[in-house]
């Protein structure tokens, strides 16, 4: 329940405990799987929640923040990056060609290169402005027809041909495995397929499987229900 728009105080309570205890998680399953707690981070998906939701967890100290279209982005994200400086805010949904100089100027993380034509906008465009984000490579480990992504058979030629054809530093693999499968076959495809690359950061895992994640390698865990609750309805 809201009272004028606003989380009451118990829900923002709520959520920065559970931002915590996720956290909390994170560092332990890093310690258990061998390695820094400091190797994984947290990206809190805040898609479809307003600036009053993700405010309390940003007061708490969350810096990193993963959103699904650039437009949603646009209208919340600047005015809370004045108020918080620091954030690092990820591109986690697909991104149309259309969009790429939009988004160059909000995202400094895309995690959704997936496609020749992507690739080559985003090349455009970065020569353009002289600067890049971040780019991970979307790998569609389950080859689900309505799933972004390129095939795993797929993945090497296509990192390939970011670097040496569109000069993209590309720097870690994405995946969402199918929701109707175990994932961890997933996530350990994605870390070979990374290995094999050359690629250090593996972004896998959300709120019903980061642990798992963690343990075969995740550099970063997109978490969102298990922080803020049940997504708003449209």
């Amino acid at each position: 329940m809201t009272v004028s728009g606003r989380p009451e105080p118990a829900a923002i309570a709520d959520r920065v405990a559970a931002w915590a205890a996720v956290r909390q998680a994170c560092a332990r399953d890093a310690v258990e799987s061998g390695r820094d707690p400091a190797t994984v981070h947290l990206v809190c998906v805040s898609k479809t929640f307003g600036a009053d939701a993700i405010e309390p967890v940003l007061a708490a100290g969350q810096r990193v923040f993963g959103e699904n279209r650039v437009q949603e982005a646009r209208d919340k994200w600047p005015a809370l990056r004045e108020r918080y400086p620091g954030v690092e805010l990820h591109l986690i949904g697909p991104l149309q060609t259309n969009k790429v100089r939009e988004a160059l100027a909000l995202f400094d993380v895309i995690e959704t290169v997936d496609r020749p034509s992507l690739a080559e906008a985003l090349a455009k465009e970065i020569a353009r402005l002289g600067h890049a984000p971040r780019l991970f490579v979307q790998v569609n480990t389950g080859e689900e027809e309505q799933k972004a992504g390129v095939t795993p058979g797929e993945a090497d030629a296509f990192i390939a041909a970011c670097r040496e054809r569109h000069g993209l530093a590309i720097e870690g693999l994405m995946c969402i495995p199918p929701a109707d499968q175990p994932p961890s076959p997933h996530f350990a495809l994605l870390a070979k397929i990374a290995a094999r690359n050359g690629l250090a950061n593996l972004s896998m895992g959300m709120s019903a499987d980061y642990e798992q994640a963690i343990m075969l390698g995740a550099t970063h865990v997109r978490i969102g229900s298990a922080i803020f609750g049940a997504r708003p309805r449209p």
